[in-house]
């Protein structure tokens, strides 16, 4: 199993925007292209809670591929996102890492 870790930094005050979103549009998205989310966090302490963090599980980077592809081509997501950017950007910068479960994980 390999995991996504995924950390959308938001333009301020943008936050409760990208949350709606994903709340109301992201994850129909995601349930139409089998996307397996495990979770998401928003910051509670840290360096700025103006950010969202969250996991996805592939059973391989094939299946990322082919999943996320689709998923980031779809027009009637692309649309949306837009729609949902008639005010200004949500999303200043997203950080992305693939993470491989060790031996003594919880999660494999």
């Amino acid at each position: 199993m390999i995991y996504e870790m995924r950390i959308y930094h938001c333009a301020p005050g943008r936050l409760p925007a990208l949350l709606n979103r994903f709340d109301t549009i992201t994850l129909e998205f995601w349930e139409k292209y089998g996307i397996r989310q495990v979770g998401f966090w928003t910051t509670l302490v840290g360096e700025s809670n103006q950010a969202l963090t969250y996991l996805l599980q592939w059973e391989s980077l094939a299946e990322r591929e082919k999943k996320w592809n689709a998923f980031s081509s779809d027009a009637g997501w692309l649309a949306k996102r837009t729609e949902t950017e008639a005010e200004g950007i949500i999303v200043q910068r997203i950080e992305n890492s693939l993470l491989a479960p060790t031996a003594f994980s919880s999660l494999k």
